[in-house]
C-alpha cells in the first residue's frame, strides 16, 4: 500500500514544546513526539512544519494541496486571529483537522473562538500531544485504513 502524505502544521511558540509551561503543555518536544507518530502510523508519510510566521504558514498551506492528502494543524495563537490562515485553508479545500493541546473553550475568553474550526473536518482539543495521535486515528478512519 502506498503511504498517504500528511502534513502536521504548527503555529507560533509550539517550537518551545517540552520547555514552555510544562505543567500545561508537557515536557516532550514535538520533534520527540513525531518519532512516535511516524513509528505508530507507518501507512502515513508524515511531514512536519512549524513557524512563528503567519506568512510562512499560509505559504505552506497553499503549497500543501499539490503534495498532501490532509493537514493536521495547530495554528496556536493564530487560531483566534488569522483570517489569512482561514483564507488559505478555504482556498485550498484540503482535508483539515484542527488540534489544540489545551481545551481552548476552558481558557481565557479571547481563546474561545477559532477562525478555522468551521472549515475543519473535526477539532481535537485538550488532549495534549495525544491530540495529534487522535487526529491521525481519525485520518486512518477517513482513509479506511485498518
Amino acid at each position: 500500500m502506498e503511504r498517504i502524505p500528511i502534513l502536521i502544521l504548527n503555529g507560533p511558540n509550539l517550537n518551545l514544546l517540552g520547555h514552555r509551561e510544562p505543567e500545561r503543555y508537557g515536557n516532550i518536544s514535538m520533534e520527540e513526539y513525531l518519532i512516535f507518530l511516524k513509528n505508530e502510523f507507518q501507512f502515513f508519510e508524515i511531514d512536519y512544519f512549524q513557524s512563528n510566521s503567519e506568512s510562512e504558514l499560509v505559504d505552506k498551506i497553499q503549497a500543501a494541496k499539490k503534495v498532501y492528502k490532509a493537514i493536521v494543524i495547530n495554528p496556536a495563537a493564530y487560531t483566534h486571529s488569522s483570517i489569512a490562515i482561514r483564507d488559505a485553508l478555504l482556498a485550498t479545500q484540503i482535508l483539515t483537522i484542527e488540534v489544540h493541546l489545551t481545551d481552548i473553550s476552558q481558557r481565557e475568553a479571547f481563546r474561545h473562538h477559532s477562525m478555522i474550526s468551521d472549515l475543519c473536518w473535526c477539532t481535537i482539543k485538550g488532549f495534549g500531544l495525544e491530540g495529534y495521535k487522535i487526529a491521525l486515528l481519525r485520518l486512518q478512519e477517513y482513509f479506511n485504513i485498518n
